[in-house]
């Protein structure tokens, strides 16, 4: 963890939660729909706070259908001033295709002309392509104070760096990592990473590597899923995009673009009762950790003679 990462208090989620292993814990999201929302947001962006219940509903509802995850964004510095129009980001976190695109819309009431299955499988040409890597920072410290304290200053420091690249966004899913970052379009998941560590993260991912300090999984896996990809990556030298997880068995197997395999054995452990978020009820964590990793025959890749 980088030191410069601002300090929580002593009864926070994120200092409660500190000895809780980060592979794992990314929130399991294959297709992303980001939209800027300037605005003030409430504790959940689709609850009717920002957008009106009958426009957030709708929303809801087409984004549980297509199996997508709705977020809000916005840039920096928490501005509600709103421009001539919005921002979109879609994006598919799948290796085998993964992509990000941004188009503008005028009002956030235009997604309903959007087909969000569209956004499930190869990138659909609905906005322009995004070459590089977007940044996005929890900072909704409507859901949880650990998100505004922590990640705030994490998304300034790296637009600073990173520019137009890097947005504020809601609620990514594990408060008690704070501060908390996604990249996209891999859906590549981070906490515990100060501005220093962050922007490496950043420019590996720019790079089409993969930083490990703080990764906390690849969105498109389950938590065992990310465990095995995790564990995967601490000794095989992969880029972004050339590990693919196998979880159909109970012990997953990952998959190297070159045919070499892995299978990982989990298990599931037991941490004492702490709050998920500040102010929740503390609950036991059972978080699940690699045991083993066994090297399997490797297998011919597709079109290899």
């Amino acid at each position: 963890m980088s030191e410069s990462v601002p300090q929580a208090g002593p009864n926070t989620c994120s200092v409660l939660s500190a000895d809780e292993p980060l592979p794992g814990t990314a929130a399991q999201v294959a297709g992303w729909v980001c939209i800027e929302y300037p605005g003030a947001w409430g504790r959940d962006v689709l609850d009717g706070t920002a957008l009106g219940a009958e426009l957030a509903g709708e929303l809801a509802d087409r984004a549980d259908a297509a199996g997508v995850r709705i977020m809000f964004i916005r840039r920096p510095g928490r501005s509600e001033v709103a421009r001539g129009g919005r921002t979109v980001l879609l994006a598919n976190s799948h290796p085998d295709h993964s992509w990000c695109e941004r188009l503008e819309i005028g009002d956030v009431s235009d997604l309903l002309d959007v087909d969000l299955m569209q956004v499930r499988g190869r990138a659909p040409g609905l906005g322009e392509r995004v070459p590089g890597p977007v940044v996005l920072v929890c900072a909704h410290g409507k859901r949880d104070q650990c998100c505004a304290v922590l990640g705030r200053p994490v998304a300034a420091a790296l637009t600073a760096e990173f520019g137009d690249a890097v947005w504020e966004c809601s609620h990514t899913g594990g408060h008690r990592f704070a501060p908390s970052l996604i990249l996209l379009p891999s859906g590549n998941t981070y906490g515990r990473l100060g501005p220093d560590d962050s922007a490496r993260a950043v420019q590996a991912a720019a790079d089409g590597r993969v930083y490990l300090p703080g990764l906390r999984g690849r969105s498109i896996w389950s938590p065992r899923g990310q465990v095995a990809e995790v564990t995967v990556r601490q000794d095989v030298p992969a880029r972004t995009d050339e590990l693919v997880v196998d979880e159909r068995t109970a012990d997953p197997v990952v998959a190297h673009r070159d045919g070499r395999r892995w299978r990982v054995s989990l298990e599931q452990r037991e941490l004492a009762a702490r709050p998920a978020s500040c102010g929740a009820e503390a609950k036991l964590v059972r978080p699940v950790v690699a045991v083993s990793m066994q090297e399997l025959p490797a297998e011919v890749p597709a079109g290899s003679s």
